[in-house]
């Protein structure tokens, strides 16, 4: 797995996870409901991460919508 984008942002979680959805790229939300630990301040950013397979697609994707500058760096 490969960490596409961290963030407080949950709007910001919502329009990555459909637009991946919308191109049938399976990805997972980590640290969505950690907000029971937290006590709902949104101080602990949700991190979305996409198969090894799916990477480059998924990062052209964003990056084509205009939310490239919100992907983490592609080691």
């Amino acid at each position: 797995m490969r960490e596409l984008v961290r963030t407080n942002d949950i709007v910001l979680v919502s329009a990555v996870g459909a637009l991946l959805d919308s191109a049938n790229i399976h990805h997972l939300v980590l640290d969505q409901n950690m907000s029971v630990v937290e006590g709902s301040l949104g101080m602990l950013p949700r991190r979305i991460l996409v198969h090894e397979d799916d990477n480059q697609e998924a990062r052209q994707l964003l990056t084509d919508a205009g939310l490239g500058h919100e992907l983490r760096a592609d080691d």
